[in-house]
């Protein structure tokens, strides 16, 4: 298949891309290279070091033989480059990653929200109207996220993928109906893939479009098979406070003697999935898209479910190293339930990676290796839910002198 991958240079993006090429698919990457220059204006690098993607793309070359394009483009703000790129490639696919993606920093400064929203909202639209006016019926699978759904408020009840069936009664009796699972965001990033949600609902049903949308969990992990074939290859391992995964912050935290940070409890559960199975997701959602005229597929992309202070009595226990318990920046239940549904992939041939799998060895070894280029002021979060909540420096003095 001739694949678009929008924000191919990103966390997910980048080792989807390689993953599919590797499958044999034609694949190009949109990307106007922001998560760059967001790591500038935060003063943080990845861990790993990211080699400038001109680079990153001759290495693959290098170690396949396969090529993937590139197109330098902001397909928020720069509509008719990116309805030219879709007219001319013809793609079969196209996967969009192309959306800020962290929740922190979409809560950081009115800036940061503003720009969150202008950013995702945008691309999602603008790629849907380049789709209906071009006319090319590629299959869409866009990256969402869990956090549409909220966390807690369903108690124990499963979580099922994308649609909830709800019965109105009526005069006439009582109507079953199905509808899109109620949105409950807890941040400006989340209620941007909830507004994804609707603009997909529209399209689907106003313009036959074929859409994916892929509730994806935390991810943790970095490489893959095809990121590992080369160091010029490696995929991004961010630690900070507004783009770290909790996985990934705890080990590089753990690899430098920095304390856990548990923000509040530690009892929030969260879905989680490794990276190496969110790009075999991404292919099996490309290759079983909905038809024609059928609303958008959801597919819940997750594999496991684990409470925050499981998480880091595991790595503790691993690694030998205390946990601090912070003040939580966010606006959020102490402690939740979280019974998720992911039979649909299942079905598709998923075979998921646990933690149990021994894969915590894999970014063990990473973040030791890297632990140099770690920045420690960096580690704890700056970004808070609302005014009045305690500031980054709040924060900072509850942890020891000798270790903040």
């Amino acid at each position: 298949m001739r694949v678009l991958v929008l924000g191919g240079d990103g966390f997910c993006g980048w080792p989807t891309s390689l993953y599919l090429s590797d499958k044999g698919h034609d694949v190009t990457i949109l990307d106007n290279l922001s998560r760059r220059k967001i790591d500038v204006d935060l003063e943080v690098e990845s861990l790993t070091p990211i080699r400038p993607l001109g680079e990153r793309l001759r290495a693959w070359k290098e170690v396949s033989d396969r090529e993937i394009g590139f197109v330098n483009i902001d397909i928020a703000t720069e509509y008719d480059r990116l309805a030219a790129v879709v007219a001319d490639q013809q793609p079969d696919a196209i996967v969009h990653f192309a959306e800020q993606r962290a929740a922190p920093y979409s809560m950081r400064t009115a800036a940061t929200k503003r720009y969150t929203v202008d950013n995702n909202i945008r691309a999602t639209h603008n790629l849907l109207v380049a789709l209906v006016e071009t006319g090319v019926d590629a299959a869409l699978a866009h990256l969402g996220t869990m956090g549409v759904y909220g966390y807690g408020w369903s108690g124990s009840a499963p979580i099922p993928e994308g649609y909830l069936t709800v019965k109105v009664t009526t005069p006439d009796g009582e109507l079953e109906r199905e509808i899109l699972h109620p949105a409950n965001p807890g941040s400006v990033y989340h209620m941007t893939k909830t507004l994804d949600q609707l603009l997909f609902s529209f399209y689907a049903k106003n313009d036959g479009l074929r859409i994916t949308d892929l509730h994806q969990g935390i991810v943790w992990g970095t490489q893959t098979d095809q990121t590992a074939r080369d160091v010029r290859l490696i995929n991004r391992f961010d630690y900070d406070g507004d783009y770290g995964t909790v996985l990934n912050r705890f080990l590089m935290q753990a690899a430098v003697g920095h304390p856990l940070t548990v923000h509040g409890t530690g009892g929030q559960t969260r879905a989680f999935i490794h990276i190496r199975d969110t790009v075999r997701c991404i292919e099996l959602a490309i290759e079983n898209p909905p038809q024609s005229g059928d609303r958008p597929r959801v597919l819940n992309q997750v594999t496991e479910t684990h409470q925050i202070l499981d998480l880091a009595k595991m790595v503790s226990d691993t690694m030998g190293v205390d946990i601090a318990y912070l003040p939580n920046p966010r606006r959020e239940a102490e402690a939740n339930d979280l019974i998720v549904t992911n039979d649909q992939f299942l079905a598709l041939g998923l075979e998921p990676t646990t933690l149990s799998d021994g894969l915590l060895a894999e970014g063990t070894e990473i973040a030791r290796r890297y632990r140099d280029r770690a920045d420690p002021s960096k580690i704890v979060s700056r970004s808070v839910w609302r005014q009045g909540m305690e500031t980054a420096e709040d924060l900072l003095t509850e942890l020891p002198a000798d270790e903040s």
